[in-house]
Order: structure tokens, then C-alpha cells, then sequence
């Protein structure tokens, strides 16, 4: 999740997230300190989708296409080896990254008016990300730190719908994978 271009998120803003658990003891404390949406109440996840429809959009209609959507793709693992860099970012890089680039892809493609990071970025690339705007020094150290606690697999089943209400990001809504 990256803040708008206003500094911060925004009330009513929603987005689409696969959480990573398994993630969280290694990166909270990093996170917290080097990641806005985790100080804004995000987990540690792989965006699958942001910005997504504004909440005031998101009816039993758009909740029935997201299930119908979402449940044709097969849950999955992913494995976590090594950490990468963004622009501007460090993060955890999800292996293999396929059925993710699916999952935004399908999502993107039903709501067009929807791109990805709002149009952006001409890729989709899938990441947890840890920490962003620092010095290099500061990503050295946390990329440090975390290389002895890699690998560890995670197990995705479901996409969660957040929703910041002004103060904080939300869990609305979840919605399974097949099996």
C-alpha cells in the first residue's frame, strides 16, 4: 500500500490484500517504524490491488463479483527468500509471484477504472513491503537483520478488503480462494 499523493491515505479508500502472518514476527517492529500503512494499521501483506472502488461503490454487487472473481483462483504458497528493492523501497520478494500478478490482474481487468497503484508503475510487481523512504544505510540494516530469519512460506486462501476510515485501515470483508 502506498500513501496518495496528498501525504496520506484518505477516508473511504479501499484496497485488496493477501495478509502474510508468518511474515509478521520478523517485520513488525521494522515495519512500524519505516512503513506508513503499518503505522496506519495495515498487516504485513502483498497488495493485490490499491486504490480499489471508493467504499461508498462497494455494494452486495461488487461484493458478489469480488467472491465470484476471487474464488476462480486456486489458493496457493508462496515462499519468501530474500529481500528486494523498489525505488525508494525494501522488501520481501514473494516466490513464485504468478498467481499474485493473476489475482491484480483478473481484479484490474473487471474493474477497469481501477489500475493498479492508480496507473503508476507500467508492471506489477508483488512485494511485502518493509520499509520505504530511508537512506540506504537504514535498508542495509533491516536487509541485514532479516536475512537470517528468510526463508519461511506462507499459505494464501484469501483476499481481505481494507477500508480506511479516516484514522485507520480496516478489515471489511474477506474473500476465499478455491481450493
Amino acid at each position: 500500500m502506498a500513501e496518495d499523493s496528498t501525504g496520506g491515505f484518505r477516508a473511504g479508500q479501499t484496497g485488496l490484500i493477501v495478509r502474510i502472518p508468518e511474515a509478521e514476527p520478523f517485520v513488525r517492529g521494522w515495519r512500524e517504524r519505516f512503513d506508513p500503512s503499518a503505522r496506519a494499521g495495515v498487516p504485513a501483506h502483498i497488495t493485490v490491488l490499491f486504490p480499489f472502488l471508493d467504499e461508498s461503490r462497494i455494494d452486495a454487487l461488487v461484493s458478489s463479483s469480488l467472491a465470484d472473481v476471487l474464488g476462480g483462483h486456486l489458493a496457493f504458497d508462496l515462499r519468501f527468500e530474500r529481500c528486494g528493492r523498489l525505488p525508494g523501497v525494501l522488501c520481501l520478494v514473494p516466490e513464485p509471484d504468478t498467481q499474485l500478478r493473476q489475482l491484480t490482474e483478473a481484479i484490474a481487468d473487471r474493474w477497469p477504472e481501477t489500475p493498479p497503484y492508480g496507473g503508476r508503475f507500467a508492471e506489477i510487481v508483488p512485494h511485502l513491503t518493509i520499509a520505504q523512504g530511508q537512506q540506504d544505510t537504514v535498508l542495509e540494516t533491516v536487509e541485514a537483520d532479516l536475512a537470517g530469519r528468510l526463508p519461511f512460506t506462507s499459505h494464501v486462501s484469501s483476499v481481505e478488503l481494507i477500508v480506511h476510515d479516516g484514522t485507520k485501515w480496516q478489515e471489511r470483508a474477506s474473500f476465499t480462494l478455491g481450493e
